[in-house]
């Protein structure tokens, strides 16, 4: 139980990566690789604050502006210097390597001593009487790792409606409109580079808090942490598309977390039944290769069967 557990904590805490991930490649349409750089840039932002004592929400906080500032000089390099989309991401998520080891002052910052929100998790159950461990559905498990599961499920929901309700918003819907047709949005007078630069801050900043509470939740930051992120997050916005469609925003909101949740518990089992580590990444590469393409593949099919019936 310890393991689905952390399995479901991960989840959703890389949940918040994918809603980025959601903003920039479904709502803009923009390969923003700047993600793998962003969430270690939340991540070393956060510990070193951390680590000099910072309050861990103000943290996260900082590292929330932080990812924002990166994902506007990508969208800067994009919409005022015209350059191309996933080559302003590639250079600024270059450029992100040595900012985070600068930040960190070293290539991983330990976080054991540090005071973080799983602290205050763990104060609050202690506070409502629980302590030592606890029965789930059977199983025994530390109050620790419950209140943190608790702590980070209810920030999700928080960030989940409050995604929404932004993207509801007069300014969430011209960001939007801007990703569905540019030209129209531009005839009513809306500055198209001045929105896309605004959606890729919202973002990257999402990501980087991704980063911060990954890092807290680990116990450490790390400038390789960030690797292949990006495709995590997109295979988590396939999941869920797959699992609620694409009917409205708040079923892709809510699909996305759920895609990102399922996408760690099927990486959990595949540990746990002797995957070797060392293959992770290239499992999770394959994964969205077919995940990509077998929606098309099966189109095609399904429009296949009539003919081959009426024949």
């Amino acid at each position: 139980m310890t393991l689905v557990l952390g399995a479901l904590t991960i989840g959703l805490i890389l949940s918040v990566l994918a809603l980025g991930v959601y903003i920039s490649f479904r709502i803009f349409e923009f390969p923003d690789i700047t993600a793998e750089g962003s969430i270690t840039l939340g991540a070393a932002v956060a510990a070193i604050l951390l680590v000099s004592g910072v309050n861990p929400f103000a943290a996260m906080a900082t590292a929330f502006f932080a990812g924002m500032a990166a994902g506007s000089v990508t969208g800067v390099l994009h919409a005022k210097f015209k350059i191309n989309g996933l080559l302003s991401g590639i250079l600024v998520m270059t450029a992100l390597y040595s900012v985070n080891l600068h930040v960190m002052g070293k290539s991983n910052v330990p976080l054991l001593s540090a005071t973080t929100f799983g602290n205050y998790a763990e104060d609050a159950a202690r506070a409502l009487g629980m302590t030592g461990s606890v029965r789930l559905l059977g199983w025994e498990v530390s109050v620790r790792d419950l209140a943190i599961f608790i702590a980070v499920f209810g920030a999700i929901v928080v960030m989940g409606v409050a995604l929404d309700w932004f993207f509801r918003t007069h300014l969430g819907t011209a960001m939007r409109a801007t990703g569905d047709n540019p030209q129209m949005i531009r005839a009513l007078g809306v500055d198209v580079g001045a929105m896309m630069i605004l959606g890729l801050a919202v973002s990257n900043g999402l990501i980087a808090v991704s980063g911060a509470l990954l890092a807290q939740y680990q116990g450490f930051a790390d400038v390789q942490m960030g690797i292949g992120m990006l495709v995590w997050g997109l295979a988590s916005v396939i999941i869920g598309e797959a699992l609620v469609g694409v009917r409205s925003l708040g079923l892709s909101v809510v699909g996305t977390i759920m895609g990102s949740v399922l996408f760690r518990l099927l990486v959990a089992m595949a540990l746990r039944w002797g995957l070797d580590p060392n293959d992770l990444k290239l499992i999770t590469a394959v994964f969205v290769f077919c995940a990509l393409v077998l929606p098309a593949l099966l189109s095609k099919l399904r429009s296949r069967r009539p003919q081959v019936a009426h024949a």
